[in-house]
């Protein structure tokens, strides 16, 4: 069903986008189309298939796939070649690790620098109590799959790793765009990101109006030594 729905709005996506020359760059395939013992990333770029499963997880990926397929298709390539140079390791070099976790998990806001100050600096009472009315100039996109299924179900310990935008987000095109050419190699490797409680975000969840639901500090950590320093 998943995989039927996500080729059905490919389609539709298709005839909106070809007057501007843009469209869904993968098909959709049942999970079993993946041959037993090839690498999943490795498939998609080999083939331009996506193997879905009848889940919330893959409809999530198919989404994020129409949403923002040059970015897709750039995390798709990094990890592509990647496996062709190194192979399927035990454990990700800190390049795949990278890709793995802002594919899962990652987000794109666009904020004033104060409140990139103190989110770089986990001030959470500073990010979300006294500077709350800045979030009225913030913009925050998510993209990664996991991170929306997991918003399904939403609990206060939901964390998006955080790319920061240069520029204002005046359009997911224009945003699917730039990060595309942002996700270079050397760059990406070193995690350029920031954890952010979603939940903690202005207008995101009615308890968060209450000062109190940022003093829960298994959500709300102190940063770790040299995470400050080195901006993640």
């Amino acid at each position: 069903m998943a995989q039927q729905m996500l080729q059905r709005g490919c389609a539709a996506h298709n005839v909106l986008q070809a007057a501007a020359g843009s469209t869904c760059p993968m098909r959709f395939v049942m999970q079993h189309e993946l041959p037993q013992g090839t690498a999943y990333e490795q498939f998609i770029f080999d083939t331009r298939q996506v193997p879905t499963r009848d889940n919330l997880h893959d409809f999530f990926n198919g989404l994020v796939w129409l949403h923002f397929p040059q970015t897709k298709r750039q995390l798709n390539a990094l990890q592509a070649h990647a496996i062709a140079a190194d192979g399927v390791q035990a454990v990700r070099g800190p390049l795949r690790d990278a890709l793995t976790v802002f594919d899962e998990n990652g987000a794109v806001l666009h904020a004033p620098p104060a409140l990139w100050e103190a989110l770089q600096a986990r001030d959470w009472h500073r990010l979300f109590v006294d500077l709350r009315p800045l979030w009225q100039q913030a913009q925050l996109v998510l993209l990664g799959h996991a991170l929306l299924e997991k918003l399904v179900s939403p609990r206060k310990p939901i964390v998006a790793h955080v790319y920061k935008a240069q520029a204002a987000i005046n359009s997911i095109v224009n945003l699917d765009a730039w990060l595309a050419t942002e996700m270079q190699p050397a760059h990406w490797a070193t995690k350029p990101f920031v954890p952010l409680p979603v939940l903690g975000v202005p207008g995101w969840w009615a308890a968060n109006e209450d000062p109190a639901f940022y003093a829960d500090a298994q959500v709300f950590r102190a940063p770790r030594a040299g995470c400050v320093a080195a901006g993640r």
